[in-house]
């Protein structure tokens, strides 16, 4: 749809298919180039509940092929992390490709091909029993192997995690510092369906909202315009889904003097 002559637009960023600059792969070992059906993927946002983020690893992988299993445990081991299982092995290395470095939740994913088969896969190509029995075997031979020591700190009893009792002491969410008060800012507001738009130009209109919106899925409707105050409401059919599109927009500039601030509404 286009966009009257009084609102510069500038295209909207792709949701996938670019790595924001700066980001280079965290991973603690070479990551592994060789193509695998089955794709892992790390530095998750620690702080998003399991359920949502199966949805939203769902909501942005399954556009590259059918997907036969999400994996994501909230262990302390396996926190952060993910595996995404593919039925063809051409779609999980366009994922790799296309998805690498997308901010999911304000964190970039770094994402390479997983070291061994799944066991969807195994089932899938007649190789389970073969696939269960080396696994056992290298589990076996890792438990014959002497432990590793690792240092411990004898006072670490006095370290306790846990919010400050100190009067106008700081939290942090997100990684980022939030001022002890009894409000808490829009930036740290809870996942929901419904996204809230700020510093919008006084001649913005539905239609122009309704254009860069609605590329991502789930879109239902703009509403609520404020011209006059720059704010207005974007609403789709999930939280993963408007979780992909407050990641992808947010910062946009909607015209060279308005950068599109957005974030979660309040319920």
């Amino acid at each position: 749809m286009a966009a009257p002559p009084s609102a510069t637009v500038y295209g909207a960023p792709p949701a996938f298919g670019h790595p924001q600059p700066g980001i280079s792969n965290i991973s603690k070992q070479p990551p592994c180039t060789t193509p695998n059906n089955t794709i892992y993927i790390n530095n998750l946002n620690e702080k998003i509940k399991l359920t949502a983020l199966k949805n939203a690893l769902k909501a942005i992988f399954e556009q590259y092929g059918e997907i036969l299993e999400i994996s994501a445990r909230d262990t302390l081991r396996m926190r952060g992390q993910a595996f995404v299982v593919f039925k063809e092995q051409e779609s999980a290395i366009n994922a790799v490709k296309g998805v690498q470095g997308f901010a999911l939740h304000g964190k970039p994913m770094v994402i390479q091909f997983a070291r061994t088969k799944s066991d969807a896969i195994a089932m899938l190509d007649g190789t389970i029993e073969e696939h269960k029995r080396l696994r056992q075997e290298a589990k076996e031979k890792r438990a014959k192997e002497p432990p590793v020591k690792k240092f411990k700190p004898s006072n670490v009893s006095q370290f306790q995690l846990g919010p400050s009792n100190i009067p106008g002491a700081s939290m942090y969410h997100f990684g980022h510092q939030v001022p002890a008060t009894g409000n808490i800012p829009d930036e740290y507001l809870p996942p929901n369906n419904i996204l809230f738009l700020q510093n919008l130009p006084g001649d913005i209109t539905g239609a122009v909202l309704t254009s860069l919106f609605e590329q991502y899925s789930g879109f239902k409707e703009v509403r609520s315009i404020h011209p006059a105050k720059g704010i207005a409401f974007v609403e789709y059919d999930s939280e993963p889904q408007a979780m992909i599109a407050k990641e992808a927009l947010t910062n946009h500039l909607i015209t060279p003097d308005h950068k599109l601030k957005i974030t979660y509404a309040k319920k």
